[in-house]
């Protein structure tokens, strides 16, 4: 009996220790995280400070989204043997050079995705990964500083899609104008004088012209995050119908080692392709034109395991 009461007294006095222990612990949660805030401020502060040194800046990211299942005598579904999957790749990356008279920025983007939807009981389904999303962007400026925020500068850029219909339709914007860099992580480039040069085998369609070239592009790390926005717009000074728009923004957070977690997402307008797809498309409408053309804005999105170079 003696010995019950001892050892009772001791787990006792033991999760009276440990809660007391607990407690002064919880209470020290607080100063510390203001410590580490402090110190990130001045991290921060610091990297900034490097950014605007000159030399080169490089940088990349990317994001790997995968799903894959398979379904056999399953007969709660419609399709009881059904194997499927999503597969996504993207990568950001980007290489600045910044001196005292000048600068010249590259960057590039690509996301490329693969979908599957096979029904094991229909012998004529198509049982391969299938090409999804489709996006290739690299991008060029060079620019003559006037002041610490000011350029004249000029701009290469091209887009198209790598993995179906390469260079079908392909852009290629070549103009030159002013950047203005109000920071060190933002530059915007407006080209008043830009030439849109279009390749594809549809003429009839797809049309190069003269026009306004308007980008806008964020790319920022904080501590674990990595961030980057790019605004690209073209304006035809023929018809708007020749005119385009891309937006994508890219989110990555380190995690541990480099891996972490990703999410991008971009739209597209384009009225070219919204009637080259009318026409030609699995469904074609008969008759489509610009004026007649639904325009939908295109838009795709991407979540899944990332990593930081």
């Amino acid at each position: 009996m003696k010995k019950i009461v001892l050892t009772l007294a001791c787990a006792l006095v033991a999760s009276i220790g440990f809660s007391q222990t607990e407690e002064e612990l919880k209470a020290q949660i607080g100063p510390k995280k203001d410590s580490i805030a402090a110190i990130q401020g001045r991290v921060d502060a610091l990297q900034g400070q490097i950014d605007k040194l000159p030399g080169w800046k490089k940088g990349a990211f990317g994001t790997i989204g995968a799903n894959i299942s398979s379904f056999n005598n399953w007969y709660g579904q419609g399709t009881p043997d059904l194997s499927s999957g999503n597969i996504g790749v993207t990568m950001n990356a980007f290489a600045n050079l910044t001196e005292e008279k000048f600068f010249w920025r590259n960057s590039g983007n690509i996301n490329l995705g693969w979908v599957k939807f096979d029904d094991k009981n229909d012998p004529t389904d198509d049982d391969s990964f299938k090409q999804g999303t489709d996006v290739f962007n690299i991008t060029s400026l060079y620019g003559r500083k006037l002041s610490e925020k000011f350029a004249i500068s000029g701009l290469g850029e091209y887009r198209t899609t790598i993995l179906n219909n390469f260079n079908d339709p392909g852009y290629l914007d070549l103009g030159v104008g002013a950047t203005w860099t109000p920071i060190a992580d933002l530059v915007v480039v407006i080209h008043p004088l830009n030439y849109n040069f279009v390749f594809s085998e549809n003429d009839a369609v797809f049309e190069s012209s003269l026009g306004a070239k308007i980008v806008a592009d964020y790319t920022k790390k904080i501590g674990a995050v990595n961030f980057k926005s790019n605004l690209s717009m073209f304006q035809s000074y023929k018809s708007g119908d020749l005119s385009n728009l891309t937006w994508i923004n890219s989110f990555g957070y380190t995690l541990w080692n480099g891996i972490g977690l990703g999410f991008e997402f971009g739209l597209r307008d384009n009225k070219q392709e919204a009637l080259n797809y009318a026409l030609t498309g699995p469904n074609p409408v008969a008759g489509a034109t610009f004026d007649n053309v639904d325009n939908k804005l295109q838009t795709y999105f991407l979540v899944g395991l990332n990593y930081a170079f």
